[in-house]
């Protein structure tokens, strides 16, 4: 069994491989509010370490630069001031040498400090593992949305190989409705969105077996989908108006082909493949262009251990119906850590599953991604369900 040391040097390496293919000048681009620069994830993710275990827990810490305490914090309003969020691109310094040296500080600190862990603190190092997981992510996509507005088209990995996808046809997957369990049981990491688990009514439903594919959703691109205000809500058409949207986020038009940005640069468009990049707009638009809607998370979450139940995760992460909400009885953690999830539950869409950027072994079935409607620089796609 890997014990939480080696997990940690792990986690911490894969976020070095892949700052490790930018350049620095790569690592300081911020190309919109939403994303941030993979200097200042690199960093974020070390700050949490230093600020939630290594300042209140290890004794005789030293601390690296006070600066980086407001530089690095991200939304922990308990913790203080920080640097805005839309102007992080601004941060030239520190340079990126200076932060692998804080990384390095943290790390030689955090071996002495998991060399004689305290047993309370073992859930808060996983907490932040997963945290740096969910920034190694979105270095990925956050540089990709960068990369993708560039006449180059660089890549972030050309070697970069795009996951395997099912071949077979799609296909509704009939579900009985009844009580079905919700949330995280037992044992094991979780978030506290996943909780308390719980029980909830579903009638009779059906989903698709599979991802909703390019090709499928090239037939409503070229029906005039984006010219339909029948299709969409009227937020999602004041963003089709705003935006000028008319293909998924990362689809580009060469000479009457179609390709697509990725981790691997630009490259012809597969229409087999899981359609991504798009709103939750869009994908709603789309099922009811389709004669389907978005399944609900919970149907989501009830359906995902069918046997014919295929691309769970490792493709997009998927659209759900659900608004971004607590379960029942859900009480945010007391101090900054209640920080994390809880008061996010307002304004946003519930997503499942996991996507080809999301680290190996980071998701699960009862996992809880949300953004708002209307973003789609990640990795976001659909499946579709429908009344039985």
């Amino acid at each position: 069994m890997t014990s939480l040391a080696d997990r940690y040097a792990s986690v911490r390496a894969f976020t070095e491989a892949l700052a490790g293919k930018l350049t620095a000048e790569d690592q300081c681009v911020q190309s919109m509010p939403d994303a941030s620069p993979a200097k200042w994830h690199r960093a974020h993710v070390t700050w949490f370490f230093e600020e939630f275990l290594l300042r209140p827990a290890l004794p005789g810490y030293r601390v690296f630069d006070e600066d980086f305490r407001f530089l690095f914090n991200s939304y922990y309003e308990a913790v203080g001031a920080r640097h805005p969020r839309p102007i992080r691109g601004l941060l030239t310094r520190p340079g990126g040498e200076r932060v692998g040296e804080f990384r390095a500080h943290v790390d030689a600190a955090m071996a002495r400090l998991l060399g004689d862990l305290p047993e309370e603190l073992a859930d808060l190092v996983e907490l932040g593992l997963n945290h740096e997981q969910q920034h190694q992510e979105l270095l990925v996509t956050d540089i990709l949305d960068a990369f993708s507005k560039s006449s180059l088209y660089p890549a972030l990995d050309p070697d970069w190989v795009e996951p395997a996808y099912d071949p077979g046809p799609s296909r509704f997957l009939r579900c009985p409705g009844g009580i079905a369990g919700i949330g995280h049981y037992g044992e094991g990491f979780c978030f506290d969105n996943e909780t308390p688990a719980h029980e909830t009514l579903l009638p009779d439903f059906e989903i698709a077996n599979r991802l909703v594919r390019n090709r499928e959703f090239l037939a409503f691109v070229d029906d005039g989908g984006y010219r339909a205000p029948a299709h969409w809500m009227s937020d999602g058409w004041a963003e089709v108006q705003a935006n000028g949207w008319s293909c998924p986020g990362m689809w580009r038009a060469f000479d009457g082909a179609w390709s697509q940005m990725g981790p691997g640069g630009l490259a012809p468009l597969d229409l087999d493949a899981p359609v991504r990049h798009i709103s939750w707009y869009e994908a709603d638009a789309f099922a009811r262009w389709a004669g389907a809607r978005l399944p609900t998370e919970f149907e989501w979450e009830a359906a995902s251990d069918h046997p014919e139940f295929r691309e769970r995760e490792g493709h997009v992460w998927q659209w759900t119906e659900s608004a971004y909400r607590p379960y029942p009885g859900f009480r945010a953690a007391p101090g900054a850590v209640g920080e994390y999830n809880g008061k996010f539950m307002i304004n946003q869409m519930v997503l499942r599953g996991g996507s080809l950027a999301t680290p190996p072994g980071h998701t699960r079935p009862t996992y809880r991604n949300f953004f708002h409607p209307g973003k789609r620089w990640q990795f976001t796609g659909l499946r579709l369900a429908r009344d039985a």
